[in-house]
């Protein structure tokens, strides 16, 4: 009996060291001991994070990112990624990844998501005269028809996934994208619901197809350390508080506007 009870009381010693290994290791303390939380991002996804000309960053990611900061008492650092590098540049040179990123199950397997902060789906976005022709992934998935997507995120696998007849174009700068399908080089491009309608406010003769009734459901949420229980705590508290004072809502409506 006495020797059971050992065990088991040398196994809870064991479960509590690894818990405050754990903490002591989070990034939650490292963050607020360098004085800065390094932030990866493409910026180049409106209305999320766009690089402006003169080399700031704007956009509603941008925002919440600099309040999260704010809270933890520290500085945002901003560094620059692009989709087909984020995952890697985020493990090695960040402690967090914003900017419009999508959920999925792949990018799991590698970091942590924060709760998700947005339900946002995939919509095409075409010619104002061509909206009735693109409807479905049935009517884009046609030959003749050519989809334009940015290279290595979640816009480009889902067109690999749904379109085998229609030609696939893969174009690097996402900030121009969208006058590919204005000068007649593509049909249309499918993207986050959000970012089709900010996309037809900014490029007249572009509309959002149905982005109210989107082709996939899609979530976005922050990329953060694979394994690290204590920041995601954090963070998810903190979206949950922003959200509950209506500072997330403010945001997002500045920028949607």
């Amino acid at each position: 009996m006495k020797r059971r009870a050992c065990l088991w009381l040398g196994l809870a010693l064991t479960m509590q060291y690894a818990v405050a290994q754990d903490v002591q290791v989070s990034r939650l303390d490292a963050v607020q001991k360098a004085g800065k939380l390094r932030v990866c991002t493409p910026g180049d996804y409106r209305p999320f994070s766009l690089l402006r000309p003169d080399g700031a960053y704007e956009g509603i990611d941008i925002d919440l990112v600099q309040s999260v900061a704010k809270s933890l008492g520290v500085e945002a650092e901003i560094v620059k990624t692009s989709w087909s590098t984020l995952m890697k540049d985020f493990q090695d040179k960040c402690d967090v990844a914003v900017g419009g990123i999508s959920v999925t199950l792949d990018r799991q397997k590698s970091a942590f998501f924060t709760s998700a902060y947005m339900v946002n789906g995939k919509a095409p976005i075409t010619k104002c005269e061509n909206v009735s022709k693109f409807q479905t992934v049935a009517d884009i998935d046609q030959p003749g028809v050519t989809v334009i997507e940015n290279p290595g995120g979640s816009n480009e696998r889902f067109a690999r996934a749904n379109f085998t007849k229609a030609k696939i174009v893969i174009y690097s700068d996402n900030t121009t994208i969208f006058d590919e399908i204005l000068k007649g080089n593509a049909d249309v491009m499918i993207s986050e619901s959000v970012e089709t309608i900010t996309q037809q406010k900014l490029r007249p003769g572009l509309c959002a197809v149905n982005p109210e009734k989107p082709l996939q459901y899609g979530e976005m949420a922050w990329l953060i350390p694979r394994g690290d229980t204590v920041f995601k705590a954090w963070m998810d508290q903190w979206l949950h508080l922003s959200k509950a004072t209506g500072e997330y809502d403010r945001v997002v409506a500045r920028w949607l506007r």
